[in-house]
């Protein structure tokens, strides 16, 4: 019965995502942009299911069932963050992409000040290969976990089924059959993760046992810090609150997100997709937050399981096998609704920004830069990463360090020559890497002083040699 409901939606979704080649027209601004066509409503759905992943039901949940409280400001500073970019950036992208013609998201950060920046551009697409490659592969890896845990499988068996899926429907209608699969999703990745809710406060006797539980779960699981940055006082909290708000900025750097604003039919309707987006955005973290802290007083020895195996196991102990299947297909559709957006814009970067290959007509040779990326992503997740929640905050980390900086300057209305643009992106990513390596991380997220510093170089250089003559 759990194969059965888990293949029912699977089904479902392959089946939606292979409807949209009926809307399709060969093209690659087709493939990669859906003619920018895109409605607002699908806009906000598909940026939320894409955004909010495997990390959520996989990472998010382990990472608040194993700290607690802490995980608050991964997912609600975050948004917020989030939130704060979007009022300066999104409608400015949607904007430049069309008029540049842009089919990547590396042209347009290369292009976004008119000129065509190539070797910013090769390097963008070299970055989003390598790391958004890596975070397309945690989904996968989240996927076999999942399945792991359900079926006994071995995880690199969910990993392979997850990759053949995303596979069929983006080869079938590129981001169309993405988008539109994202809003199917979203509704059973809501369902699931609300089933899980109610059922695990029913099993733990309601609010009021919830909230008496968490109190008495052990040392330090209801601080709002860790010990290391409560020790270092308010300074040190506020840096760490500061390094999540800007992780959250580091959104506008995500190309398998932002791709969807870029796609979106009329930059005046921003605003409706804004609010679409984000009104699920904090349901679904309210949900995943809440759903984590009642996994721990459900399995209260944590030295049972992996943690990020918190969610399957509930619904294993607390459901019956229909509904097995139905969070088994939540979580995978969470995986899937990321992976393919992401293996899209790997595919866009190796094509469009590596290869320089701007033809908007044919989408074959996309396709099999599709067909390539989705085979490397999957090695990666056999061989690669334990933990999903690290492996997705690292490649976030990275694209965020190179990609933002440039696409706050110019969003700023600065103007940038190719060396400063390359100056940017390189000391971002090398400082978000040194901060990382130093450990520094748990004192402020890493892409926090990787994006500082790179913005206040641009302008420390402004300020030296002058501004770049207009174009």
């Amino acid at each position: 019965m759990i194969i059965a409901s888990f293949l029912f939606f699977l089904l479902i979704f392959v089946g939606i995502g292979a409807a949209s080649t009926l809307k399709s027209d060969r093209s690659n601004s087709d493939y990669l942009l859906a003619g920018r066509k895109v409605s607002p409503w699908l806009v906000g759905f598909s940026a939320m299911a894409t955004n909010n992943s495997g990390y959520m039901f996989i990472g998010a949940i382990g990472y608040t069932y194993a700290v607690g409280l802490q995980s608050f400001w991964f997912m609600f500073a975050w948004m917020f963050g989030d939130f704060l970019a979007s009022f300066f950036i999104h409608r400015k992208m949607r904007v430049v992409s069309e008029e540049r013609r842009s089919l990547s998201f590396g042209a347009m950060v290369s292009s976004w000040g008119g000129a065509d920046f190539r070797h910013v551009r090769i390097l963008a697409g070299v970055i989003t290969v390598l790391f958004l490659g890596a975070y397309a592969a945690a989904q996968f890896k989240a996927g076999g976990k999942a399945l792991h845990v359900i079926f006994g499988w071995e995880n690199w068996i969910g990993a392979v089924v997850g990759s053949i899926i995303v596979l069929i429907y983006c080869l079938a209608g590129g981001i169309r059959a993405s988008i539109w699969t994202d809003a199917a999703q979203t509704l059973v990745m809501f369902l699931a993760m609300s089933l899980m809710l109610v059922v695990g406060l029913n099993e733990i006797g309601g609010l009021g046992a919830f909230f008496d539980g968490l109190g008495k779960v052990g040392s330090g699981y209801l601080s709002w810090f860790s010990d290391s940055v409560t020790q270092g006082g308010i300074m040190a909290m506020g840096l760490f609150v500061l390094g999540c708000v800007l992780g959250g900025i580091g959104i506008v750097a995500q190309p398998h997100v932002m791709v969807r604003f870029m796609a979106l039919d009329d930059e005046k309707h921003m605003l409706r997709a804004r609010a679409t987006y984000y009104g699920l955005y904090l349901g679904f973290c309210i949900l995943t937050f809440s759903t984590g802290l009642a996994a721990r007083l459900l399995f209260p020895d944590t030295t049972a399981f992996d943690s990020e195996l918190a969610l399957p196991n509930m619904a294993t102990r607390l459901l019956p096998e229909i509904l097995i299947g139905l969070v088994l297909a939540g979580i995978f559709s969470a995986s899937m609704s990321t992976a393919d957006s992401q293996i899209l814009s790997c595919s866009s970067a190796l094509t469009s920004d590596i290869a320089g290959r701007q033809d908007e007509r044919s989408a074959w040779v996309t396709k099999g830069a599709t067909l390539v990326v989705t085979t490397i992503a999957l090695v990666i997740a056999v061989k690669g990463f334990e933990s999903v929640f690290k492996l997705v905050l690292f490649s976030w980390s990275v694209l965020a360090s190179a990609f933002a900086p440039l696409i706050i300057v110019q969003a700023l209305g600065r103007r940038l020559t190719q060396p400063r643009a390359l100056a940017i992106m390189i000391l971002g990513v090398t400082t978000c890497l040194v901060w990382r390596a130093l450990g520094w991380g748990s004192v402020i997220y890493e892409a926090g002083p990787a994006m500082i510093l790179a913005v206040a170089t641009h302008f420390m250089l402004e300020a030296v040699l002058g501004p770049p003559p207009e174009r």
